[in-house]
């Protein structure tokens, strides 16, 4: 392997700003920020989800509409738009 064309591989803290979770892990992500976790200092990454918040892992999804848009623009404009014969 050649040296140094590789970027650093380190420990970093990645926090999730939407509800402050924040986890350890290896990563190459360059940051400025520092914080102090589990009595270490490490750089900090901060993301505005992760597994604590996105709604396929909490399982507080939203229900999304099921209507079309083809639909939706018909309930909207009715037949105003229709072609005429």
């Amino acid at each position: 392997m050649k040296k140094e064309i590789h970027p650093e591989f380190r420990e970093v803290v990645f926090q999730d700003v939407s509800c402050d979770f924040k986890y350890k892990t290896l990563s190459t992500a360059a940051s400025k920020e520092t914080v102090e976790y589990e009595g270490a200092t490490y750089p900090l990454i901060k993301v505005d989800i992760s597994s604590a918040s996105h709604p396929f892992y909490t399982g507080k999804q939203r229900i999304m509409d099921t209507e079309g848009r083809a639909e939706r623009f018909k309930k909207k404009f009715g037949t105003r738009h229709a072609k005429k014969n």
